[in-house]
């Protein structure tokens, strides 16, 4: 075959059968306009679950370690919930 095929009209190869395809492609339009709205939500979804995991991981870590510990970094107990709350 031809790099450029010059023997087909403008409508393309399957003439008639060719531009009702183009219909039910355009009529599929707005569903691809829906897209990325949805990604968007599927996105921000996801960025509360990891913030809420990324607290969740640092108040378990702070939790864990002892008064004293929490003394040498400058913190207590009662500083944990607002430390993992924090970004």
């Amino acid at each position: 075959m031809a790099v450029y095929d010059y023997s087909r009209d403008a409508s393309g190869a399957a003439g008639l059968a060719g531009r009702i395809g183009n219909v039910f492609v355009s009529g599929f339009a707005p569903v691809a306009d829906e897209t990325p709205r949805s990604a968007g939500l599927f996105a921000t979804l996801f960025g509360i679950v990891a913030e809420w995991n990324d607290a969740r991981l640092t108040r378990k870590s702070l939790e864990a370690l002892t008064d004293r510990e929490l003394d040498d970094i400058g913190l207590t107990r009662g500083d944990i919930a607002a430390i993992a709350r924090r970004r």
